[in-house]
């Protein structure tokens, strides 16, 4: 195995920034639907939107260097056999030492789940953040765009239940960084410092 590095400056300065912000807005999102007191409604609307807008600017940042880098290629899906093949190596084969069904290069350093699950968090997931929560937060604005007739109860429940599928790719994603590795902790000490066996 030779090492090299897999994440460049960026890709972690976006990685962790991203993950700072993700869990801001999840624990003032919980703040703000009431679950507990801790920074005060107004401060966590407040604190959520402004960490909104600057999640949003990093995105675009983010969308630009993937784009002009080539590096948007990491996220082009699998073929389905070989996604089916980490699926069984995840639910089974992990716990029997099989071996691993995938080898990663620089060249292409997620496995074929972990493309399809990111690739999904971009598309979907994101995009659905994104515009249910733009939509509530210039809820007077709607007259002017003809959303008038738009319930806003669906445009929160959507905005809420979006937030909960980001939740539940965290979990699984620190559990996964976490487990998964053959040296301990590894993926995570990769993410912090960049290097990894190829």
């Amino acid at each position: 195995m030779t090492r090299a590095i897999f994440f460049t400056r960026f890709e972690r300065f976006w990685h962790w920034s991203q993950s700072l912000l993700i869990i801001l807005m999840l624990i003032t999102g919980f703040e703000i639907h009431g679950t507990y007191e801790l920074l005060g409604f107004e401060t966590a609307i407040n604190v959520h939107t402004i960490a909104a807008w600057v999640l949003i600017g990093l995105w675009l940042l983010a969308l630009f260097w993937h784009t002009t880098t080539g590096e948007w290629r990491q996220y082009v899906p699998a073929d389905a056999d070989s996604m089916l093949a980490m699926v069984r190596y995840y639910s089974v084969g992990i716990f029997f030492g099989a071996a691993h069904p995938f080898h990663r290069r620089r060249a292409e350093k997620h496995n074929p789940l972990q493309r399809m699950a990111y690739l999904m968090l971009t598309m979907i997931i994101s995009p659905v953040i994104w515009l249910s929560g733009l939509l509530y937060l210039f809820y007077q604005k709607w007259s002017v765009i003809g959303l008038q007739g738009l319930p806003l109860e669906l445009v929160a429940l959507t905005h809420t239940l979006a937030a909960f599928a980001m939740l539940a790719f965290l979990v699984a994603h620190v559990y996964l960084a976490i487990s998964t590795s053959e040296k301990p902790f590894g993926h995570l000490k990769e993410m912090l410092w960049g290097y990894g066996d190829e």
